[in-house]
């Protein structure tokens, strides 16, 4: 079963069962995921509903750090729920170690010795972990090892 047909088969689920903010969250990732095939005029394949996943999570948890600043705690726990959601379509996340791991073969990989290699060591490991990590986490791992290497 692809991705896109276990959000489809959750959004009947979530119907029968009279979900009304699972299947509003569910709806609202199928439309995100519709209007990037309207867009690019393609049918997207797992990788690309990961990535429009993992770009609907980043947007709440944006939103989240707002809100708490304002002070609206309603609204923090809507778009957390959303978050959580969202991230149950996301494969099994990799450990702490194990992105370290992939960060130190991707540096030696690409031969990145400063900063500046920054881009060439983030795709290496943007492609071998779709998913499956916080790129914002990654990135802030590849600056400091590039940052003690230069």
């Amino acid at each position: 079963m692809t991705l896109k047909e276990r959000i489809t088969q959750d959004m009947k689920d979530a119907m029968r069962s009279g979900d009304k903010e699972r299947l509003g969250s569910i709806r609202m990732l199928q439309a995100a995921i519709k209007q990037r095939e309207v867009d690019e005029r393609i049918a997207l394949d797992d990788t690309q509903v990961l990535a429009v996943v993992e770009k609907m999570i980043k947007q709440r948890r944006e939103a989240i750090a707002q809100f708490e600043a304002g002070g609206r705690a309603d609204l923090v726990a809507k778009e957390a729920a959303e978050a959580a959601l969202l991230q149950a379509y996301l494969p099994e996340q990799l450990s702490q170690t194990e992105v370290e791991v992939l960060v130190a073969a991707a540096v030696s990989e690409s031969g990145a010795s400063s900063v500046k290699d920054m881009g060439k060591v983030m795709a290496l490991v943007k492609a071998r972990a779709a998913g499956r990590a916080d790129m914002a986490a990654v990135s802030a791992l590849i600056k400091s090892k590039l940052s003690a290497a230069g």
